[in-house]
């Protein structure tokens, strides 16, 4: 059921016939890839939440809790990838006694970063949907209150959905090697697999689609008088669309693989061994590129996001520079006699600078 590591069930199991299902050199490239997305993802996703949380409420954005759970989702899934990059390097999963437990939820917490982060996504477009399309009408509905309850319905559905990957994972023995598999045989399972790809990716995408294309005719219609206003929209459409738009890319091409190869074992298909080595490959590598999504948001928030970057340049300045900040804040807040409180400032700064430590 889990996406990024299903792969290893047709993956690490030497077929009678077809002895050389295995990619070369994948001992070696997959634990580097691993430990280089584990890094990234862990100082690119924490640089989120503190950046976001840094604004606190009055100064954030409704979006940016959607942006806090996704890098949260995020950061969970990178810490499970040192044990999958030390079973890609040594050939096996062989963690002693608690093999079995760490194969089972790294597999459920695999699992249940796939279905909250679409679903986020998802959440996401709609917001952007109410917010151009459907601002008045659904005024009661974008609050702080029912963005926040919208996220913990969305972990409590991925906790659920994501239950399939503890029953059907295990650990396994090939020969003298242990490997933690998913059962790929039962018409049951690979049906229920079906499923979930149809629900958790075939479903959103639908939606996301439908969200942003409403939300381009729209803007096309009803902004073209204000350009101001447009351009507004049109930015923080950018940001989200990016964001959809990478987790597509990475995620389309494995379910694709996954589905094809579902449906030839459903049909009792007869594979040739070339044909069973491109859906192996086809499959692994697909999985690698979905690992990337977990780290590549950080990114899209910091190079296209004007109002993330501000935000993160003011927790830097705090964080590295407070006193010389507030010296000249104080001091053209006296001279241009702005009206500007003088406690704001040194406010401002206490938070941020808890934040900091």
């Amino acid at each position: 059921m889990d996406a990024y590591t299903e792969y290893y069930d047709y993956y690490n199991f030497d077929d009678v016939d077809c002895p050389s299902l295995h990619m070369r050199g994948s001992n070696i490239y997959l634990p580097i890839l691993y430990y280089l997305i584990f890094l990234t993802g862990i100082l690119g996703n924490l640089f989120v939440i503190s950046v976001v949380g840094s604004k606190g409420r009055k100064g954030g954005r409704l979006v940016d809790t959607f942006v806090v759970n996704l890098a949260l989702a995020d950061l969970v899934f990178v810490l499970t990838l040192p044990l999958w990059a030390i079973s890609a390097s040594s050939g096996h999963w062989d963690f002693g006694a608690a093999g079995d437990l760490l194969c089972k939820l790294s597999s459920y917490i695999i699992a249940v970063n796939r279905i909250s982060n679409i679903f986020f996504l998802t959440c996401m477009s709609v917001d952007r949907y109410l917010a151009v399309v459907k601002l008045m009408d659904a005024r009661y509905l974008r609050n702080s209150r029912c963005v926040r309850a919208t996220c913990a319905a969305v972990w409590l559905i991925s906790l659920m959905l994501g239950i399939p990957s503890l029953l059907y994972r295990r650990v396994e023995s090939s020969g003298d090697a242990l490997w933690c598999v998913e059962e790929n045989n039962s018409p049951f399972f690979l049906g229920l697999s079906l499923a979930m790809a149809l629900l958790t990716f075939v479903i959103p995408v639908l939606i996301l689609v439908v969200c942003y294309g409403t939300i381009v005719m729209h803007l096309n219609q009803h902004c073209a008088a204000n350009p101001r206003a447009e351009a507004r929209y049109r930015h923080s459409l950018k940001m989200v669309f990016s964001i959809i738009l990478a987790f597509v890319v990475s995620w389309l091409p494995f379910n694709i693989f996954k589905v094809i190869i579902i449906s030839a074992k459903l049909s009792n298909a007869n594979l040739s061994c070339d044909a069973e080595l491109w859906q192996n490959n086809g499959l692994l590598l697909s999985g690698c590129l979905a690992f990337f999504n977990s780290c590549v948001n950080p990114a899209i928030y910091f190079f296209l996001d004007h109002h993330f970057r501000r935000s993160a340049e003011n927790l830097y300045k705090s964080c590295t520079g407070k006193q010389k900040i507030l010296k000249s804040h104080n001091s053209s807040a006296s001279i241009t006699n702005f009206g500007t409180s003088e406690s704001n400032g040194p406010v401002s700064g206490r938070t941020q600078q808890q934040m900091c430590e």
